[in-house]
């Protein structure tokens, strides 16, 4: 008998862990749970929804609206109009990483990651920022690849214990680090400036952009520096993972640092 492919559904809810009911919802939020996106059904306008979208936008919780028919894929339990996804990870403040950092007499290193929208570019960028040592990852709160278990799958664990910010606004992030006195390098095909050629070992962030349309141009006018990744003529670009390992560990070239 011939082999005969089956295709089988995924689970959303076994891979992200997913909650549904309003209270649930509600009591994981206030019991500090971080939470990747809420999903809530269109037209539901009682006070409870109300209270929740406000508690969203008041803490940078992602929220969407979607039909009825998005909750029978996801669970056939009594969802009440609404889901969440529970990230495994707790998300940090870049504000409280900071200054930490500086108490410590360490060189800050972050990561800026602008609109990385595939699990597996982001699962593996945070794997090499682990190994190189990188302080933080930071990525904005919407447009961004959910921090779901297929992300530290990816990331050979390493979510799990490379601190990662969710900030509402990458270009209030990027003005914050300004003053506190860190060099912003945007990382971009566009620069004229090759990355090797900058120095690398004051206190850094370094921004990579989409992978479709890397740094947006309002990002690159936060950053101090715009340099690029030498590349073969006829070649256009690299994958977003790969030109962020080169970047990472053109860092530690400089530094010449035990990781």
């Amino acid at each position: 008998m011939p082999f005969e492919r089956k295709s089988f559904r995924k689970n959303p809810a076994k891979d992200e862990n997913l909650i549904y009911g309003i209270h649930s919802i509600t009591e994981s939020i206030q019991a500090g749970k971080d939470i990747n996106k809420i999903l809530i059904q269109q037209g539901n306008k009682s006070e409870l929804f109300s209270d929740i979208i406000k508690i969203c936008k008041e803490r940078s919780i992602p929220f969407s609206f979607v039909p009825r028919e998005k909750f029978s894929f996801l669970t056939n339990k009594n969802h009440q109009g609404i889901c969440a996804f529970v990230s495994p990870i707790s998300y940090h403040s870049i504000e409280n990483i900071l200054p930490q950092l500086f108490e410590e007499g360490k060189v800050p290193f972050i990561l800026i990651l602008d609109r990385i929208t595939d699990v597996r570019n982001f699962g593996a960028i945070a794997r090499t920022a682990f190994c190189a040592g990188v302080h933080a990852l930071v990525v904005p709160a919407t447009d961004n690849a959910p921090v779901n278990d297929d992300a530290v799958k990816t990331s050979a664990g390493a979510l799990m214990h490379i601190p990662v910010c969710r900030e509402k606004n990458l270009k209030s992030t990027l003005e914050f680090l300004n003053q506190s006195g860190l060099k912003t390098i945007a990382c971009s095909e566009k620069s004229k400036n090759n990355l090797h050629e900058i120095d690398l070992t004051t206190p850094l962030a370094i921004v990579m952009g989409n992978e479709e349309t890397g740094i947006s141009n309002d990002i690159i006018r936060k950053c101090n520096d715009l340099v690029k990744i030498p590349l073969s003529f006829g070649v256009q670009s690299l994958n977003v993972s790969v030109a962020a390992g080169i970047a990472m560990y053109e860092v530690v070239r400089q530094r010449v640092i035990e990781i």
